[in-house]
């Protein structure tokens, strides 16, 4: 009897985990585009800092993350636990947000010109050089802009993946949440770690002496890696803004029963002429989504800030 009961508790057991592991996928899958974003956005985050204090400053970036996760975990159990009607539309304000912050970005690219990136960036590398600048402050000031960027970016995920669990077991959503929590956070900032000391890792390769074929090899390897460093960046920033559609444009028509119908319905009769391909027409169509709803959300926010100025003026 005490036999039979323990392998029943062992194959809850397994039950359980199998289902964690599943759902977990299920999550990373769904936040893999907040994830590009928080990895461009803070890796851009830390620019203008010493090449020596980057990864300290990367560092401090990280335990300011795993504070924001430390409080948004238990504010989702909470949510889930006594406001369970709330998931769905906080959701949705999320997908709103990442196709506001998307579409915000695609507006900016085209109001901007090379030009002005230009002279900000160098406006700012001729500050830095200044001797009356007090580097401890604006290190400081840099950790706590990207600290802000990481909460509102962590809350996003959070909320992504507390949608995914919000019918499950108590135990479920906090392992679930807790290990979206901690695996986001090691890995996007140490993939960030990698990145902004990609370039210095490529010149150290650079420097490489000797007129063997190996050392030849480190030579031409370091200069290909400091080559592509700035496209990598730039990659990730497009990556992640096509992502932030794809995934608020699906959290969005999801919330919505008649239009997440209509893309089912769309995506199956899209088989008969393309086949295969047919599998990638929701994303598209989800993407078109965001795209519209991150337009609509900008014109009102753009409305809105300036009535507010002009009532306050």
């Amino acid at each position: 009897m005490a036999g039979s009961s323990l392998l029943m508790l062992l194959d809850d057991i397994a039950a359980v985990l199998d289902d964690v592991a599943l759902m977990t996928k299920v999550a990373a899958k769904k936040t893999a585009g907040v994830l590009g974003d928080d990895l461009a956005l803070n890796a851009q985050q830390v620019s203008g800092v010493r090449a020596d204090r980057e990864l300290p400053v990367v560092w401090a970036v990280a335990k300011g993350s795993f504070r924001n996760k430390a409080i948004l975990v238990p504010a989702a159990l909470a949510i889930s636990a006594f406001a369970p009607w709330a998931v769905t539309p906080l959701l949705m304000v999320g997908g709103a947000y990442l196709c506001f912050e998307g579409f915000e970005k695609v507006a900016h690219s085209f109001t901007h010109s090379k030009a002005d990136a230009q002279s900000q960036r160098q406006a700012l590398q001729e500050s830095l050089a200044g001797a009356e600048v007090d580097l401890a402050a604006f290190e400081k000031d840099k950790v706590k802009g990207a600290v802000r960027t990481d909460f509102i970016l962590s809350a996003e995920i959070i909320a992504i993946t507390l949608g995914i669990v919000s019918d499950s077991p108590l135990m479920q959503q906090v392992v679930v949440l807790s290990g979206i929590a901690i695996v986001m956070t090691v890995g996007v900032y140490g993939v960030v770690g990698g990145i902004v000391k990609l370039d210095d890792g490529g010149l150290y390769l650079s420097k490489k002496t000797g007129d063997g074929a190996w050392p030849r090899f480190q030579r031409s390897f370091g200069r290909g890696v400091l080559s592509a460093a700035p496209y990598m960046m730039k990659s990730l920033t497009v990556i992640g803004t096509a992502a932030m559609f794809m995934v608020g444009g699906g959290i969005l028509t999801h919330g919505v029963p008649p239009l997440h119908h209509w893309v089912e319905g769309v995506a199956q009769g899209s088989t008969q002429w393309l086949g295969v391909v047919s599998v990638i027409v929701p994303t598209l169509l989800n993407a078109v989504a965001g795209i519209i709803a991150g337009a609509v959300v900008l014109a009102v926010v753009s409305v809105a800030s300036k009535v507010w100025r002009a009532i306050k003026s």
